[in-house]
C-alpha cells in the first residue's frame, strides 16, 4: 500500500473511532482557586524556589482534578494566574515561565519529559490529565526566544506569554493559546503579534479557548463562535467583578447565552481584588456557579452539558435585537432624565415614578423601552432605566449599547449606577428592549445577593428580554449588554449628554 493510502486509511480509521465515541453530553468541571501567591519582589527567584511555589498551587489543582474525575467530568477547567499568581514585573516573573511547544509536536510531556527543554510544570499537569483520563485546562508562561533580526524584539531576547494549555485525557498537549487582548496591569507579558483563534476537536464536541479581557472583544471570541462554530468556550479568568454588569457570573452566563455556547468559567478567588465567580454555563442559563466574596475558599463545580448545543439552536429563528424597539414610539417623553457614570460611562437615566408602567430613555442611537410592575415598591429604595450608547475608554477601547433596569444605591440620583449587591423591591413582571445597532446582544438579570435567575426569563425574537415568571428574588439589575465590534476601530470620542 502507498504510504499516502495508509495515512489516507489511518485518518479514517481515526475519525471513525472518534465518531463511535461521541457523545451528545458530557460531564465538565471547573475550579475557582484561591491561589498561593509569591511575595511580592522586583528581582527574580531562583527556578528552584520559582518551583516550590508553583508545585504548592498545583498540589491544590491536583486534587480538585482527581476530584472531578472521580465525579466523572471530561475535562475541568482552571483560573488564569493559578499556578504562580500576578504579583510580578516582566523580570520577577521569568523563573516561572517554560518554553510550551506547538502541539503540532504530538508531545506527552509526562512521558517523554525530556523531548524539549527543561518543562516541569507541563509534565506535572500532562500526569495530573493522564492518571485521571481527564482533559486539563491551566494557564502558565510562554517564553520564547528571539534576536536582532527580529525588530519587535524586546531588549531581554525573548518574548513572554500569558498562555492556556490543554492536556487531552492521555496527557497529550493538544492546545496553546497565547492571550491577545492583555489587561492594563500585566506589563509583564507582551501582545502577540497576530490574535490565534485555537480549537481543538473531542469526542465530546469542539472546543475553544481564550483568556479573561479577550471576551470582551472581536478577535478572538467572535472569531472561535461564529466563525469556527465551536460548541463550547474553555475559560481561565481573574475576574475583577465589577457592578452592575460586570459581574463574573452575570456576564459570563449571559455571554453564553447570547452566544449560544457552553461556556465554562474558572476564576481565580481573591477577594482584595474582587475575584470570585466561575460557572458552567449553557446558552439556556447556568448549569451551576459560584460567587463567594466573604471567605478565601475553592471550589470545585460540576455539571452536564450538551456536546453539540448548537443542534438544538439550529431551528430556532434568530433574535433581531431592535425588531421590537424600533416597532414602537416612545412609551411617554420624559421631562426629568438625568445622567450618571457606571464604570466610568454617562448614561443617560430616567426614574421609575409609578408601580407599574411603560418608559423610553435614548442616547444617541439607542432607545430603551421598559414595560413593568413592582409588586410591592421599598419606598426607601429607587429604580431607573438607563441607556448609553458609546465608546468606553477606561481599560480597554471597545464599543458598547446598553439598555439597563437597575437599582440605584440610594434614593439620591447622583448614587445611581453605583454598586448595589442588595434589594428589597420585587417586580410582578418586567419587559426591556432597545434600538439596538449590534446583533451582539447579552441578556442579565441579577437577583439580590448577586444571584442570577436561571429559567426565570427568557430572550424573544423580536428583541426582548422578558420575565417568564413573577421574580422570585429582588431585582438589582435587568440588563441588555451590547457589543458594537464594527464601531471599535472608530475610537470617537464619547460625549456625554447635556442635562439642564
Amino acid at each position: 500500500m502507498l504510504p499516502s493510502q495508509t495515512l489516507l486509511h489511518t485518518a479514517v480509521f481515526a475519525l471513525t473511532v472518534l465518531q463511535a465515541l461521541a457523545s451528545d453530553t458530557f460531564i465538565a468541571a471547573v475550579y475557582e482557586h484561591a491561589v498561593i501567591l509569591p511575595d511580592a519582589a522586583d528581582e527574580p527567584v531562583s527556578p528552584e524556589d520559582a518551583l516550590a511555589l508553583m508545585n504548592k498551587n498545583m498540589d491544590v489543582l491536583e486534587e480538585a482534578i482527581k476530584e472531578a474525575a472521580q465525579q466523572g467530568a471530561h475535562i475541568i477547567v482552571t483560573p488564569e494566574d493559578g499556578i504562580y499568581g500576578w504579583r510580578f514585573t516582566r523580570e520577577a516573573i521569568y523563573p516561572y515561565l517554560e518554553d510550551i511547544p506547538d502541539p503540532a509536536v504530538n508531545w506527552i510531556p509526562c512521558t517523554d519529559p525530556t523531548r524539549f527543554a527543561r518543562a516541569p510544570v507541563q509534565e506535572r499537569l500532562s500526569c495530573m490529565a493522564r492518571n485521571n483520563s481527564i482533559y486539563v485546562v491551566a494557564n502558565i508562561g510562554d517564553k520564547k526566544p528571539c534576536n536582532s533580526s527580529d525588530p519587535g524584539c524586546p531588549s531581554d531576547g525573548h518574548y513572554q506569554y500569558n498562555t492556556n494549555v490543554v492536556f487531552d485525557s492521555e496527557g497529550k498537549l493538544v492546545a496553546r493559546y497565547h492571550k491577545y487582548n492583555l489587561f492594563m496591569s500585566e506589563i509583564q507579558f507582551n501582545y502577540p503579534k497576530e490574535p490565534e483563534a485555537i480549537t481543538f476537536e473531542t469526542p465530546f464536541g469542539k472546543f475553544g479557548i481564550f483568556t479573561c479581557f479577550d471576551i470582551l472583544f472581536r478577535e478572538p471570541a467572535v472569531v472561535l463562535v461564529s466563525e469556527l462554530q465551536v460548541d463550547t468556550v474553555l475559560f481561565p479568568t481573574a475576574w475583577m467583578n465589577v457592578l452592575p454588569f460586570l459581574t463574573a457570573v452575570e456576564f459570563h452566563s449571559a455571554w453564553a447565552m447570547g452566544m449560544g455556547v457552553n461556556f465554562l468559567a474558572a476564576d481565580t478567588h481573591y477577594t482584595n481584588m474582587s475575584m470570585t465567580g466561575s460557572g458552567i454555563y449553557a446558552p439556556d442559563g447556568a448549569r451551576t456557579y459560584y460567587y463567594n466574596m466573604k471567605t478565601e475558599d475553592g471550589r470545585l463545580l460540576v455539571a452536564e452539558l450538551d456536546s453539540h448545543p448548537r443542534r438544538s439552536l439550529a431551528s430556532l429563528p434568530a433574535v433581531n435585537w431592535s425588531s421590537y424597539a424600533l416597532s414602537v414610539g416612545r412609551f411617554s417623553p420624559n421631562d426629568h432624565d438625568f445622567g450618571g457614570l457606571i464604570f466610568h460611562d454617562w448614561f443617560t437615566f430616567t426614574e421609575l415614578t409609578k408601580p407599574e408602567g411603560n418608559l423610553t430613555v435614548c442616547q444617541k442611537d439607542l432607545c430603551c423601552h421598559l414595560s413593568y410592575k413592582v409588586a410591592g415598591k421599598q419606598e426607601d429604595e429607587v429604580y431607573v432605566l438607563g441607556a448609553f450608547d458609546g465608546l468606553h475608554v477606561v481599560e480597554g477601547q471597545y464599543y458598547l449599547q446598553i439598555c439597563t433596569l437597575l437599582k440605584c444605591k440610594s434614593t439620591d440620583h447622583s448614587t445611581c449606577g453605583q454598586p448595589v449587591e442588595m434589594a428589597q423591591t420585587k417586580f410582578e413582571r418586567f419587559s426591556l428592549s432597545g434600538t439596538f445597532g449590534t446583533n451582539y446582544v447579552f441578556p442579565e438579570v441579577l437577583y439580590s445577593g448577586v444571584q442570577l435567575a436561571p429559567g426565570e426569563f427568557e430572550v424573544l425574537n423580536d428583541g426582548r428580554l422578558i420575565s417568564k415568571t413573577r421574580p422570585t428574588k429582588p431585582v438589582i439589575t435587568v440588563t441588555l449588554f451590547g457589543r458594537w465590534y464594527e464601531k471599535d476601530h472608530l475610537k470617537q470620542d464619547p460625549q456625554p449628554p447635556a442635562f439642564p
